[in-house]
Protein backbone atom coordinates (compact mmCIF):
# COMPACT_ATOMS: atom_id res chain seq x y z
CA UNK A 1 0.00 0.00 0.00
CA UNK A 2 3.10 2.34 -0.35
CA UNK A 3 1.75 5.82 -2.54
CA UNK A 4 3.40 7.03 -5.56
CA UNK A 5 3.89 10.71 -5.87
CA UNK A 6 1.82 10.20 -8.66
CA UNK A 7 -1.49 9.60 -6.06
CA UNK A 8 -0.63 13.28 -4.43
CA UNK A 9 -0.52 17.08 -5.11
CA UNK A 10 2.04 18.92 -3.18
CA UNK A 11 -0.27 20.27 -1.17
CA UNK A 12 -1.66 17.35 -0.01
CA UNK A 13 1.62 15.65 0.28
CA UNK A 14 3.12 18.33 2.42
CA UNK A 15 0.28 18.08 4.68
CA UNK A 16 0.90 14.69 5.59
CA UNK A 17 4.48 15.07 6.00
CA UNK A 18 3.29 17.83 8.56
CA UNK A 19 0.99 15.29 9.75
CA UNK A 20 3.44 12.52 10.23
CA UNK A 21 6.31 14.55 11.60
CA UNK A 22 4.14 15.94 14.36
CA UNK A 23 3.56 12.03 15.21
CA UNK A 24 7.06 11.40 15.05
CA UNK A 25 8.11 14.27 17.42
CA UNK A 26 5.51 13.29 20.24
CA UNK A 27 6.99 9.56 19.80
CA UNK A 28 10.77 10.75 19.99
CA UNK A 29 10.11 13.42 23.25
CA UNK A 30 8.02 10.13 24.83
CA UNK A 31 10.98 7.93 23.95
CA UNK A 32 13.18 10.09 25.48
CA UNK A 33 11.25 10.29 28.76
CA UNK A 34 11.19 6.68 28.85
CA UNK A 35 15.13 6.61 29.18
CA UNK A 36 15.20 2.77 28.35
CA UNK A 37 18.34 1.93 26.37
CA UNK A 38 17.58 -1.85 26.62
CA UNK A 39 14.69 -1.05 24.00
CA UNK A 40 17.36 -0.07 21.21
CA UNK A 41 18.90 -3.45 20.34
CA UNK A 42 15.28 -4.37 19.77
CA UNK A 43 14.20 -1.97 17.60
CA UNK A 44 16.89 -2.17 15.50
CA UNK A 45 16.56 -5.89 14.84
CA UNK A 46 12.58 -5.67 14.24
CA UNK A 47 13.41 -2.86 11.51
CA UNK A 48 15.13 -5.08 9.63
CA UNK A 49 12.72 -7.93 10.29
CA UNK A 50 9.61 -5.73 9.02
CA UNK A 51 11.62 -4.43 5.82
CA UNK A 52 12.75 -7.98 4.73
CA UNK A 53 8.96 -9.18 5.38
CA UNK A 54 7.73 -6.59 3.13
CA UNK A 55 9.40 -8.05 0.45
CA UNK A 56 7.11 -10.76 0.42
CA UNK A 57 3.95 -9.95 -1.77
CA UNK A 58 1.68 -13.29 -1.04
CA UNK A 59 -1.19 -13.62 -3.58
CA UNK A 60 -5.03 -13.07 -2.72
CA UNK A 61 -6.39 -16.06 -4.67
CA UNK A 62 -8.90 -15.46 -7.34
CA UNK A 63 -8.09 -11.64 -7.89
CA UNK A 64 -4.99 -11.31 -9.83
CA UNK A 65 -3.80 -8.98 -6.71
CA UNK A 66 -1.48 -9.88 -3.59
CA UNK A 67 -0.73 -7.99 -0.42
CA UNK A 68 2.49 -7.89 1.82
CA UNK A 69 2.74 -7.42 5.84
CA UNK A 70 2.60 -4.09 6.92
CA UNK A 71 4.11 -4.72 10.30
CA UNK A 72 3.13 -1.04 12.42
CA UNK A 73 0.77 -3.58 14.75
CA UNK A 74 3.16 -5.92 15.24
CA UNK A 75 5.84 -3.66 16.15
CA UNK A 76 3.41 -1.39 18.35
CA UNK A 77 2.78 -5.18 19.62
CA UNK A 78 6.56 -6.04 20.46
CA UNK A 79 7.69 -2.23 21.23
CA UNK A 80 4.73 -0.20 22.17
CA UNK A 81 3.06 2.38 19.74
CA UNK A 82 6.02 5.21 19.87
CA UNK A 83 9.40 3.41 19.50
CA UNK A 84 7.19 1.02 16.93
CA UNK A 85 6.31 4.29 14.95
CA UNK A 86 9.87 5.22 14.93
CA UNK A 87 10.90 2.04 13.42
CA UNK A 88 8.09 1.50 10.71
CA UNK A 89 9.03 5.24 9.61
CA UNK A 90 12.69 3.94 9.15
CA UNK A 91 11.84 1.16 7.10
CA UNK A 92 9.41 3.17 4.67
CA UNK A 93 12.66 6.17 4.36
CA UNK A 94 14.89 2.75 3.67
CA UNK A 95 12.26 1.37 0.93
CA UNK A 96 11.90 5.10 -0.60
CA UNK A 97 15.64 6.51 -0.78
CA UNK A 98 17.24 3.22 -1.79
CA UNK A 99 14.48 0.58 -3.45
CA UNK A 100 12.47 3.76 -5.00
CA UNK A 101 9.39 2.01 -3.22
CA UNK A 102 6.69 4.79 -2.55
CA UNK A 103 7.13 8.49 -3.89
CA UNK A 104 9.38 10.75 -1.87
CA UNK A 105 6.13 13.14 -1.62
CA UNK A 106 4.05 10.32 -0.62
CA UNK A 107 6.26 9.49 2.23
CA UNK A 108 4.47 11.51 5.10
CA UNK A 109 1.25 10.02 3.72
CA UNK A 110 2.78 6.27 3.72
CA UNK A 111 4.09 6.41 7.33
CA UNK A 112 0.86 8.07 8.50
CA UNK A 113 -1.66 5.45 6.68
CA UNK A 114 0.93 2.69 7.62
CA UNK A 115 2.20 3.60 11.10
CA UNK A 116 0.77 6.14 12.55
CA UNK A 117 -2.96 4.87 12.01
CA UNK A 118 -1.64 1.06 13.47
CA UNK A 119 0.34 2.23 15.82
CA UNK A 120 -2.27 5.09 17.23
CA UNK A 121 -5.21 3.92 16.53
CA UNK A 122 -5.80 0.26 15.67
CA UNK A 123 -3.09 -1.01 18.46
CA UNK A 124 -4.71 1.26 21.28
CA UNK A 125 -8.10 0.89 20.57
CA UNK A 126 -8.47 -2.61 19.31
CA UNK A 127 -5.51 -4.84 20.19
CA UNK A 128 -5.03 -3.48 23.97
CA UNK A 129 -8.60 -3.93 24.76
CA UNK A 130 -8.69 -7.37 23.64
CA UNK A 131 -5.49 -8.69 24.18
CA UNK A 132 -5.25 -7.33 27.54
CA UNK A 133 -1.94 -8.09 29.54
CA UNK A 134 -1.01 -10.60 26.77
CA UNK A 135 -1.84 -13.73 29.12
CA UNK A 136 -4.27 -15.37 27.02
CA UNK A 137 -3.82 -17.00 23.60
CA UNK A 138 -7.14 -16.51 22.14
CA UNK A 139 -7.14 -13.27 23.28
CA UNK A 140 -3.95 -12.14 21.36
CA UNK A 141 -4.63 -14.35 18.20
CA UNK A 142 -8.11 -12.39 17.58
CA UNK A 143 -6.82 -9.19 19.23
CA UNK A 144 -4.16 -9.22 16.45
CA UNK A 145 -6.53 -10.35 13.99
CA UNK A 146 -9.43 -7.90 14.49
CA UNK A 147 -6.20 -4.48 14.89
CA UNK A 148 -4.70 -5.75 11.31
CA UNK A 149 -7.98 -5.93 9.60
CA UNK A 150 -9.00 -2.49 11.37
CA UNK A 151 -5.89 -0.64 10.62
CA UNK A 152 -5.30 -1.71 7.09
CA UNK A 153 -8.86 -0.42 6.16
CA UNK A 154 -8.33 3.01 7.90
CA UNK A 155 -5.18 2.96 5.88
CA UNK A 156 -6.84 2.02 2.82
CA UNK A 157 -9.77 4.48 3.56
CA UNK A 158 -6.84 7.14 4.12
CA UNK A 159 -5.07 6.53 0.84
CA UNK A 160 -8.45 7.32 -0.78
CA UNK A 161 -9.22 10.34 0.75
CA UNK A 162 -5.65 11.71 0.08
CA UNK A 163 -6.08 10.80 -3.61
CA UNK A 164 -9.38 12.43 -3.64
CA UNK A 165 -8.29 15.73 -2.07
CA UNK A 166 -5.47 15.78 -4.66
CA UNK A 167 -7.84 16.42 -7.53
CA UNK A 168 -7.01 12.83 -8.97
CA UNK A 169 -10.21 12.94 -11.12
CA UNK A 170 -9.61 9.47 -13.04
CA UNK A 171 -9.81 8.07 -9.65
CA UNK A 172 -13.45 8.82 -7.95
CA UNK A 173 -14.04 8.08 -4.94
CA UNK A 174 -16.68 5.51 -5.20
CA UNK A 175 -15.17 2.80 -7.58
CA UNK A 176 -12.16 3.53 -5.96
CA UNK A 177 -13.07 2.82 -2.27
CA UNK A 178 -15.46 -0.15 -3.62
CA UNK A 179 -12.28 -1.28 -4.85
CA UNK A 180 -10.12 -0.44 -2.09
CA UNK A 181 -11.59 -1.43 0.98
CA UNK A 182 -12.68 -5.15 -0.14
CA UNK A 183 -9.09 -5.74 -1.55
CA UNK A 184 -7.44 -4.72 1.66
CA UNK A 185 -9.59 -6.58 4.19
CA UNK A 186 -8.42 -9.81 2.69
CA UNK A 187 -4.98 -8.75 3.07
CA UNK A 188 -6.04 -7.74 5.98
CA UNK A 189 -7.20 -10.86 7.46
CA UNK A 190 -3.96 -12.73 6.14
CA UNK A 191 -1.69 -10.08 7.95
CA UNK A 192 -3.53 -10.59 11.24
CA UNK A 193 -2.64 -14.17 10.81
CA UNK A 194 1.23 -13.66 10.27
CA UNK A 195 1.26 -10.81 13.34
CA UNK A 196 -0.99 -13.67 15.23
CA UNK A 197 1.41 -16.27 14.59
CA UNK A 198 4.77 -14.11 14.87
CA UNK A 199 3.12 -12.73 18.68
CA UNK A 200 2.22 -16.10 19.92
CA UNK A 201 6.19 -17.39 18.84
CA UNK A 202 7.59 -14.13 21.07
CA UNK A 203 5.52 -14.72 23.75
CA UNK A 204 6.11 -18.53 23.83
CA UNK A 205 9.66 -17.45 23.94
CA UNK A 206 9.44 -14.37 25.95
CA UNK A 207 5.94 -13.30 27.46
CA UNK A 208 7.17 -10.51 29.05
CA UNK A 209 7.32 -8.63 25.55
CA UNK A 210 3.73 -8.91 25.21
CA UNK A 211 2.64 -7.10 28.82
CA UNK A 212 2.13 -3.73 28.61
CA UNK A 213 5.14 -1.80 28.22
CA UNK A 214 6.72 -4.35 25.60
CA UNK A 215 10.32 -5.16 25.97
CA UNK A 216 11.14 -2.52 28.31
CA UNK A 217 11.67 -4.68 31.19
CA UNK A 218 13.91 -6.81 29.73
CA UNK A 219 17.56 -6.73 29.60
CA UNK A 220 20.32 -6.50 26.90
CA UNK A 221 21.55 -9.92 28.16
CA UNK A 222 18.57 -11.87 28.00
CA UNK A 223 17.19 -10.61 24.66
CA UNK A 224 19.98 -12.01 22.59
CA UNK A 225 19.25 -15.36 21.78
CA UNK A 226 15.37 -13.79 20.83
CA UNK A 227 17.81 -11.01 19.09
CA UNK A 228 19.64 -13.44 17.30
CA UNK A 229 16.98 -15.34 15.81
CA UNK A 230 15.19 -12.36 15.03
CA UNK A 231 18.37 -11.09 12.90
CA UNK A 232 18.47 -14.65 10.85
CA UNK A 233 14.81 -14.33 10.36
CA UNK A 234 15.56 -11.56 8.59
CA UNK A 235 18.74 -12.14 6.39
CA UNK A 236 16.84 -15.77 5.47
CA UNK A 237 13.45 -13.91 4.67
CA UNK A 238 15.08 -10.54 2.85
CA UNK A 239 17.99 -12.84 1.22
CA UNK A 240 15.78 -15.84 0.17
CA UNK A 241 11.90 -16.14 0.77
CA UNK A 242 12.09 -13.07 -1.26
CA UNK A 243 12.53 -15.12 -4.28
CA UNK A 244 8.94 -16.47 -3.58
CA UNK A 245 6.90 -13.44 -3.78
CA UNK A 246 3.71 -12.64 -5.76
CA UNK A 247 5.12 -10.88 -8.95
CA UNK A 248 1.08 -9.63 -9.21
CA UNK A 249 0.07 -5.88 -8.33
CA UNK A 250 -0.44 -5.02 -4.58
CA UNK A 251 -3.57 -4.25 -3.23
CA UNK A 252 -3.43 -0.42 -4.67
CA UNK A 253 -1.80 -1.00 -7.99
CA UNK A 254 -4.85 -3.32 -8.22
CA UNK A 255 -7.66 -0.78 -7.25
CA UNK A 256 -5.77 2.10 -9.77
CA UNK A 257 -6.12 -0.10 -12.66
CA UNK A 258 -9.12 -1.21 -12.60
CA UNK A 259 -10.76 2.37 -11.47
CA UNK A 260 -8.52 4.05 -14.34
CA UNK A 261 -8.01 1.67 -16.33
CA UNK A 262 -4.12 2.04 -16.65
CA UNK A 263 -1.04 2.90 -13.89
CA UNK A 264 -0.78 7.02 -13.22
CA UNK A 265 2.10 8.92 -14.18
CA UNK A 266 3.09 12.07 -11.78
CA UNK A 267 3.83 15.40 -13.81
CA UNK A 268 7.40 15.67 -14.98
CA UNK A 269 7.95 19.28 -14.05
CA UNK A 270 7.55 21.01 -11.10
CA UNK A 271 7.82 19.19 -7.14
CA UNK A 272 6.81 15.88 -8.81
CA UNK A 273 9.96 16.40 -10.93
CA UNK A 274 12.37 17.55 -9.09
CA UNK A 275 11.78 14.74 -6.27
CA UNK A 276 11.41 12.08 -9.05
CA UNK A 277 15.12 13.33 -10.12
CA UNK A 278 16.40 13.33 -6.26
CA UNK A 279 14.89 9.73 -5.88
CA UNK A 280 16.21 8.45 -8.97
CA UNK A 281 19.63 9.46 -8.19
CA UNK A 282 19.84 7.96 -4.54
CA UNK A 283 18.18 4.88 -5.24
CA UNK A 284 20.86 2.96 -6.47
CA UNK A 285 18.59 -0.76 -5.78
CA UNK A 286 15.52 0.42 -7.46
CA UNK A 287 12.73 -2.23 -7.33
CA UNK A 288 14.76 -4.35 -5.23
CA UNK A 289 17.14 -5.32 -7.82
CA UNK A 290 20.40 -4.55 -9.94
CA UNK A 291 19.56 -1.81 -12.03
CA UNK A 292 20.18 -3.84 -15.39
CA UNK A 293 17.89 -6.65 -13.91
CA UNK A 294 14.77 -4.59 -13.37
CA UNK A 295 14.93 -3.17 -16.35
CA UNK A 296 14.99 -6.59 -18.11
CA UNK A 297 12.07 -7.33 -15.43
CA UNK A 298 10.19 -4.37 -17.06
CA UNK A 299 10.16 -5.74 -20.64
CA UNK A 300 9.04 -9.54 -19.87
CA UNK A 301 5.44 -10.27 -18.93
CA UNK A 302 4.43 -11.92 -15.81
CA UNK A 303 3.35 -15.32 -17.72
CA UNK A 304 7.74 -15.32 -18.78
CA UNK A 305 8.85 -14.75 -15.28
CA UNK A 306 10.11 -18.02 -13.41
CA UNK A 307 8.93 -18.74 -9.81
CA UNK A 308 10.50 -18.78 -7.49
CA UNK A 309 12.23 -15.76 -9.19
CA UNK A 310 15.88 -16.51 -7.79
CA UNK A 311 17.90 -13.27 -8.18
CA UNK A 312 21.08 -12.22 -6.68
CA UNK A 313 20.14 -8.99 -6.82
CA UNK A 314 16.68 -9.62 -4.71
CA UNK A 315 19.03 -10.84 -2.28
CA UNK A 316 21.29 -7.84 -1.99
CA UNK A 317 18.56 -5.45 -1.82
CA UNK A 318 16.87 -7.56 1.15
CA UNK A 319 20.30 -7.84 3.39
CA UNK A 320 21.27 -4.09 2.69
CA UNK A 321 17.77 -3.07 3.28
CA UNK A 322 17.83 -4.61 6.42
CA UNK A 323 20.92 -3.59 7.30
CA UNK A 324 20.19 -0.04 6.33
CA UNK A 325 16.88 -0.29 8.20
CA UNK A 326 19.02 -1.39 11.67
CA UNK A 327 21.47 1.09 10.84
CA UNK A 328 19.13 4.18 10.72
CA UNK A 329 17.35 3.00 13.91
CA UNK A 330 19.98 3.03 15.69
CA UNK A 331 21.40 6.07 14.40
CA UNK A 332 18.58 7.97 15.76
CA UNK A 333 17.82 5.97 19.35
CA UNK A 334 21.75 7.26 19.72
CA UNK A 335 20.36 10.97 18.97
CA UNK A 336 17.79 10.67 21.45
CA UNK A 337 20.07 9.57 24.10
CA UNK A 338 22.73 11.97 23.60
CA UNK A 339 19.68 14.51 23.48
CA UNK A 340 18.04 12.95 26.60
CA UNK A 341 21.56 13.45 28.47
Amino acid sequence: MHMADALLSPAVGATMWLASGAALTVSARRLREQADDRLVPLMGVLGAFVFAAQMINFAIPATGSSGHLGGGLLLSILLGPYAALIVIASVLTVQALFFADGGLLALGANIFNLGVLPCFVAYPLIYRPIAGDGASTSRVAVGAVAASLVGLQLGALGVVLQTVASGISSLPLATFLLLMLPIHLAIGLVEGLATAAVALFIRRARPDLLAPGGGTTSSRATLKPLLAALGVAAVVTGGALSWFASSQPDGLEWSIERTAGTELAAPEGGVHGMLARLQEAVSFLPDYGLPKAAHAAEVETAEQLDWPAVDGGTSLAGVVGGAATLVLVWALALLLRRRRR
